[in-house]
């Protein structure tokens, strides 16, 4: 017996959470009855689950890494018509969704699967998984600069925690510099915020690595299977830090 929610969220329909949303909104039923309530157990093998009106079920599970293009929305649909993540994974059967965000003006390192309780395990800000950008400003910044960022920088949402930053290129024809920085967050556009506060406007910025995972031999707008090896390296190292 597992919780609703649960087999919900490996059946594809979200992350945990977004699963305790639909129980709430009524939309599942069990065996016939609707069920609102959190904390229900079934059985996924003998129970009949359905998800307004359509029986579920259990999905083989499915990681992917995918070099999201800028320009590109993070979500399985869009109400305006623009692209989407989704768009770009051809020959998949299984329904995907994201795992966490790149803004819409951000490039880079996206994971998507069909497992909830691997999304939940990825994105909770308990965990700390070190996320790496490339992030090209406006201007040259001094060493002062990068040792608050290291400190951390205070947001409207507070305090962020240090993070890692080093200079990887400086172009003073353009006025542009290059900067490296990792965070262990996962706050909406943390990165761009925190170069903003320091006076530092993000020209380009792109994330390059997600735990032990990085783009490597991965062009724009191409998406590879994870390997188990990979899979469980994640899994690590987001307990290390529980």
């Amino acid at each position: 017996m597992e919780r609703l929610q649960k087999v919900l969220a490996q059946a594809g329909l979200g992350s945990r959470r977004k699963c305790e949303e639909i129980i709430r909104a009524g939309r599942v039923e069990v065996n016939g009855r609707k069920v609102t309530e959190l904390g229900v157990k079934v059985d996924p093998h003998a129970d009949a689950i359905t998800v307004d009106g359509r029986e579920i079920h259990s999905q083989n599970k499915i990681y992917l890494l995918l070099h999201k293009p800028k320009g590109v929305i993070t979500s399985v649909k869009d109400p305006q018509g623009r692209k989407v993540v989704t768009d770009y994974i051809k020959g998949v059967s299984q329904r995907v969704y994201p795992v966490g965000r790149l803004d819409y003006d951000t490039e880079g390192l996206l994971l998507l699967t069909n497992d909830g309780e691997f999304a939940n395990l990825m994105t909770h800000p308990r965990h700390h998984i070190p996320k790496t950008y490339h992030a090209t400003v406006r201007g040259i910044p001094h060493g002062s600069i990068l040792d608050k960022l290291k400190e951390g920088i205070d947001l409207e949402d507070g305090r962020t925690a240090p993070a890692e930053a080093e200079y990887l290129d400086i172009h003073p024809e353009k006025n542009e510099t290059i900067l490296s920085i990792t965070i262990y967050e996962g706050r909406n556009r943390q990165v761009r915020r925190m170069l903003e506060a320091v006076s530092c406007p993000v020209i380009r910025l792109k994330r390059v690595k997600f735990g032990p995972l990085s783009l490597a031999g991965l062009s724009r707008g191409k998406f590879r299977h994870l390997t188990a090896e990979e899979v469980r390296e994640l899994r690590e190292s987001a307990q290390q830090v529980t």
